[in-house]
């Protein structure tokens, strides 16, 4: 029989048995609690018996629709048992992206959180066609609908066990090519995609970690990006496989202020992750006296010099080490600390990080293992080697895995970790998987030692209506470092010339606003102040000197408000939803070319 994941999780179980697998906040003490291997299958078991009592068999899809919690991965597992497919779903979704996904996939039942995604769910049995059962998580909600059921209950559906053997039955049929879960894209750009993904990809993914990256079952992961997104599920799973301990994060907001409890030793993050800490840092920073700032800046070159030797795998030169070592005392432990002060790597991916950013946290001694990967890879193609890496580029390509670079610069990707197809959607699966190689999308080249670069999404690439092609990527890595910039988009396809929507680092600019006399003023005034506006024409004049002429902002508008997830300018996965944002500030992005 074929390895699957159902059947890895009860063999971890035989062996871990009463030991951890999950750490949960309980939400009424906010104090921690555990989950053993054995009641962890227990429960998934339970969740496998009730779904065959409700008639759920092979190929049905099924939904989760909930922030992180132990119920999501149980379920899960439960699902898979019965050789069903978990369809997951952001705990943000809009009504209208859940039944665009439920009608498509025909789903009769889904797995829901809180009271607002229940209200939701509620509203989809109104107005689709198929869905017919939601199951709740939340134990303080009472269901008040025939076809719904709160979780204690649904587990008890089968207490008599009728169903015990069928679904040991079920997890010994499951194929390498049978589907696991079918992750829908965030569409930054048109409709979203169905991508599926089989027990196969899940085994073959595990499998080339383990040659790359070194997880044992002492470590401890605090799991908080999304579940519902193919890297921390991935993730997930390769951290049970491996027999460590995850422990969720049911608000991704709290994060901060939880990693000095939890003290992982891992955990997968995003670069905005690094980008509001490194923000938080400078802030901190700002208040400390001329000599405590030295200090501190002395501290970071020296464990940047160290850091770069350990990038080479060179050992550094004693006397070195040996400053290095003072500096930790100093300073950098103190920053270690953040994160719990246990953290061994950290793999970050989903967006492009600077390399400053990237150097200045393993100047920290913060192993950022930064990487590359897509849904339709099972997460990552790339990823930095623990004893040789490249800062500027994504990582070394991962065993296993081929990677090309077509004639026109796209990056092409092909191996066991590539998805089976789009559901339902032939043709763009034909358009994608050609000869078994997935196109990407993505623009890029492979370094002479091996590592790939990714430059750019290849339908982000800017034209201007001279001709000339730009990239929105490098001018907003570039500024995006500056520290009076929290966040921007580049603007200028079929235009005459680049502009930018703006988004001030508040915090930054309120300190450098009340040097120059403007105290207690609200954002919005802030903005559109014309001390303010030459500010940030002075610092953009000094980011862009190494541009060429047509790279160059011409004009930029200042905004109020940040881009967010809440205000739809964001994607589930913090990625910029270009194309909306372009139409949401159309007349302003129309103003700055009409004011030239």
């Amino acid at each position: 029989m074929k390895e699957n994941i159902v059947k890895i999780i009860q063999e971890r179980a035989l062996r871990y048995s009463t030991r951890e697998v999950f750490r949960f906040r309980d939400s009424e003490s906010g104090i921690y609690k555990n989950i053993s291997w054995e009641n962890f299958v227990s429960e998934s078991q339970k969740v496998s018996r009730a779904l065959i009592s409700f008639g759920m068999g092979a190929s049905d899809n099924i939904g989760i629709f909930s922030s992180n919690r132990p119920e999501w991965v149980i379920s899960d597992i439960g699902i898979m048992g019965v050789r069903s497919v978990v369809v997951p779903f952001y705990d943000t979704s809009s009504r209208q992206q859940l039944k665009y996904i439920i009608d498509e996939t025909r789903m009769k039942l889904i797995f829901v959180g809180n009271q607002e995604q229940y209200e939701k769910a509620l509203w989809l049995m109104e107005n689709t066609e198929t869905l017919k059962k939601i199951v709740v998580f939340d134990p303080d909600i009472v269901p008040n609908n025939d076809g719904c059921i709160n979780w204690q209950k649904f587990l008890t559906l089968d207490s008599e066990n009728r169903f015990g053997s069928e679904v040991t039955e079920r997890i010994s049929a499951i194929l390498p090519d049978d589907l696991v879960t079918i992750i829908y894209t965030s569409g930054t750009t048109g409709e979203s995609k169905g991508v599926m993904l089989t027990h196969a990809n899940f085994m073959y993914a595990f499998k080339i970690h383990d040659e790359r990256l070194e997880v044992n079952e002492s470590d401890v992961s605090a799991c908080f990006l999304p579940l519902s997104h193919v890297f921390e599920r991935m993730w997930t799973y390769y951290v049970l496989y491996c027999g460590a301990t995850n422990v969720f994060i049911e608000n991704p907001r709290e994060i901060v202020n939880q990693l000095p409890l939890i003290k992982p030793t891992m955990m997968c993050t995003v670069p905005r992750f690094f980008e509001k800490t490194y923000e938080g840092i400078q802030a901190e920073l700002a208040k400390w006296s001329s000599i405590k700032k030295k200090i501190f800046n002395w501290s970071i070159k020296t464990g940047h010099k160290h850091s770069e030797y350990l990038s080479r795998n060179e050992k550094p030169p004693i006397g070195l080490a040996l400053k290095r070592s003072v500096a930790d005392k100093l300073v950098l432990k103190k920053l270690r600390n953040i994160f719990g002060g246990h953290i061994r790597f950290m793999p970050c991916a989903g967006a492009a990080i600077s390399p400053f950013l990237l150097r200045f946290f393993h100047s920290t001694g913060i192993f950022i293992n930064y990487g590359y990967g897509a849904t339709e890879t099972s997460a990552t193609v790339s990823c930095f080697r623990t004893d040789k890496y490249d800062f500027d580029a994504t990582g070394a390509i991962m065993p296993g895995v081929e990677v090309k670079i077509s004639e026109e610069g796209e990056i092409l990707i092909k191996g066991g970790t590539v998805f089976k197809g789009y559901f339902n959607k032939p043709e763009e699966t034909a358009k994608t998987l050609i000869n078994g190689w997935y196109h990407s999308g993505d623009k890029g080249y492979i370094t002479p030692g091996g590592s790939l670069v990714m430059t750019d999404r290849i339908k982000d690439l800017m034209k201007t209506s001279s001709g000339k092609y730009v990239s929105p990527q490098k001018i907003e890595l570039i500024f995006g470092q500056d520290p009076f910039i929290e966040q921007i988009v580049a603007i200028g396809d079929n235009r005459k010339f680049i502009t930018a929507l703006i988004v001030p680092s508040f915090l930054a600019l309120k300190n450098e606003a009340e040097k120059i006399g403007l105290k207690a003023i609200d954002n919005a005034e802030l903005v559109i102040r014309k001390e303010i506006i030459e500010f940030y024409h002075n610092r953009i004049r000094t980011l862009q000197e190494e541009f060429a002429p047509h790279e160059r902002v011409g004009r930029f508008k200042l905004l109020h408000e940040p881009f967010s997830i809440q205000n739809g300018m964001l994607t589930n996965t913090l990625k910029v939803r270009r194309n909306m944002l372009i139409e949401q500030f159309k007349d302003d992005i129309d103003k700055m070319y009409l004011a030239r």
